[in-house]
């Protein structure tokens, strides 16, 4: 019987995973209907927000298989062999976290009820994920096989909310397994109207099911019964809520998670008003909407502004305050929860969607128009959004930029794309509201490009499809690298010049050693603040012997 390990990135995820855990708060997804998008097609978006972590672009060719064949399952967390399923005759090639046949999954956790973690299934949300890719040739198909394999072989992770997308439509599904308490998930998942978009941001969001609407709405057979069984409702189906069954809100959740599918709405349908009283914790506050009409429709460019937020334009904005520092950075450095000393009340630091420790990025487009291999692009990208640079990758090509693939979060590599990001912005943090206009023209810059680029590609890569294929996967595939590896090696010219310019906390407006460099200095409410805390130890001027200086 001939075995096949699953994929390539376990092996280079374990040594990772078991340094580096994931975190709850951590992703961020957006979900946009082909009818809410400027150019009609699918798109969803993941920040995967790890700290202290790197991860290599997961690349799997695909395969076919002979009957009887086998695929080991190993855990996404900790790396392990789990055991040995079944495998299909025919498996497809995924780059990221979509696939051949435009096929994207992505995921934000919510953990829900602690008592359906754990038990001795073989699937935890990582490798349900790079699996059920391997094999779904749509959105509703992915569904079907997630909840196929969590009923055969188990599942033993915590609360999921997975987006999932194909070339024609976009599904938001919330899962959970049952622990201990028998084999399988509990799930519902809804599809986002046409013209719609969704969010879910580490919370789960789908409250009552629309039992009628069989083309729009699925569920696992036993999603009430079951919560029924644990104690967790009672009351008619029709009144059932699947988070308040499975993942009850919290203040937390609410302050953390339920703040940034406000921010998007909120950007992306600024007509709709809508109130923060529902995150911000005020008691009765209307929840948001499970989808909303954006007053625009999406383009590539608005989708990734989306995930670049920092609360931008509200009076949540955290560039400011005292907590930014004096020089308006947006980061609130982690843990995320703390305490006063002598005060047992527990405090959180605001969560932007935008976060230092991202480790990968992606802005998924699935366009049935198009041929597969052509229509399906994942726009990614590594490292803190709001200071990288997306980079398209074509379902049609057959390698990937090496760059993306060397991704050791314990050994800096100027070779590594992860490495080149994040040197520079962390450079940036120290002083952010300076150097943020700078880094964000370049990147525009090389966005814009890519974007106007891919226009060309898509042209020149539809007349090749029609007269050699092999051709055309060589052409995405040259083009693919060419531009990523480009991108890399601009970015560290660009961090060099970066570092000389604002070296020492001076500001070098010349590249000339002549005039001497401007100090930075401090903006006038962070030396106001100073003065008063201390107004006679910055006062120069002289002082009487035995004057006390406070």
């Amino acid at each position: 019987m001939r075995k096949n390990t699953i994929l390539n990135f376990l092996s280079a995820f374990l040594v990772f995973s078991l340094l580096f855990p994931s975190l709850s708060h951590s992703c961020t997804n957006v979900l946009v209907s082909r009818g809410a998008s400027a150019d009609g097609s699918v798109m969803t978006s993941w920040t995967y927000d790890v700290a202290g972590f790197a991860q290599p672009l997961y690349f799997y060719p695909g395969g076919k298989y002979a009957e009887g064949d086998s695929l080991d399952v190993f855990g996404f967390h900790e790396g392990e062999f789990l055991g040995r399923i079944h495998q299909v005759p025919r498996t497809y090639k995924v780059i990221g976290n979509m696939n051949e046949k435009q096929v994207a999954i992505t995921e934000t956790t919510f953990t829900g009820r602690t008592e359906l973690h754990g038990g001795d299934g073989l699937f935890d949300y990582g490798n349900l994920i790079w699996i059920t890719l391997q094999r779904a040739s749509t959105a509703r198909e992915a569904i079907q096989i997630m909840n196929d394999l969590a009923y055969t072989y188990g599942y033993k992770d915590t609360g999921e909310t997975f987006s999932i997308a194909d070339k024609n439509e976009i599904w938001m599904m919330d899962f959970i397994g049952k622990g201990t308490h028998g084999r399988g998930a509990v799930w519902v998942a809804a599809r986002v109207p046409d013209g719609y978009i969704a969010a879910h941001a580490n919370q789960s969001r789908i409250r009552q099911i629309n039992w009628r609407d069989t083309e729009n709405w699925m569920w696992s057979e036993d999603v009430v019964d079951f919560a029924r069984e644990m104690g967790w409702y009672r009351g008619r189906d029709r009144n059932f809520s699947f988070r308040d069954a499975y993942d009850p809100l919290t203040p937390a959740s609410l302050l953390l998670c339920e703040s940034r599918v406000w921010s998007i709405y909120n950007r992306a349908a600024p007509s709709k008003n809508f109130s923060a009283d529902y995150w911000r914790c005020v008691e009765g506050a209307e929840p948001y909407p499970l989808f909303v009409k954006p007053d625009e429709k999406i383009t590539i460019e608005a989708m990734i502004g989306l995930i670049r937020d920092h609360f931008h334009g509200t009076p949540y904005y955290t560039g400011t305050g005292i907590a930014s520092g004096p020089y308006n950075n947006p980061y609130r450095w982690r843990p995320v929860y703390f305490k006063l000393e002598g005060d047992d009340t527990e405090y959180a630091w605001e969560r932007p969607i935008s976060q230092p420790q991202t480790a990968f990025s992606f802005v998924t487009q699935s366009r049935n128009w198009l041929p597969d291999e052509i229509g399906g692009i994942c726009w990614y990208s590594v490292d803190d959004n709001h200071t990288n640079v997306f980079m398209p990758l074509y379902m049609g090509m057959t390698e990937v930029p090496k760059s993306l693939t060397i991704a050791d979060p314990l050994n800096f590599d100027w070779n590594s794309a992860f490495w080149t990001f994040d040197l520079l912005a962390n450079y940036a943090y120290g002083l952010y509201g300076i150097m943020i206009d700078d880094i964000q023209e370049e990147q525009a810059r090389l966005e814009n490009r890519a974007i106007k680029l891919s226009a060309a590609v898509d042209q020149a890569a539809l007349t090749l499809y029609e007269a050699d294929r092999k051709m055309m996967k060589e052409y995405l595939t040259d083009f693919g690298v060419t531009n990523a590896e480009f991108v890399v090696d601009r970015w560290r010219d660009f961090s060099r010049e970066l570092f000389s310019r604002y070296n020492d906390r001076y500001i070098r407006l010349e590249d000339n050693i002549r005039p001497w460099p401007q100090g930075i200095g401090y903006p006038e409410e962070f030396k106001r603040r100073a003065v008063e805390k201390r107004p006679e130890f910055y006062n120069v001027r002289w002082r009487k012997p035995g004057e006390p200086i406070k």
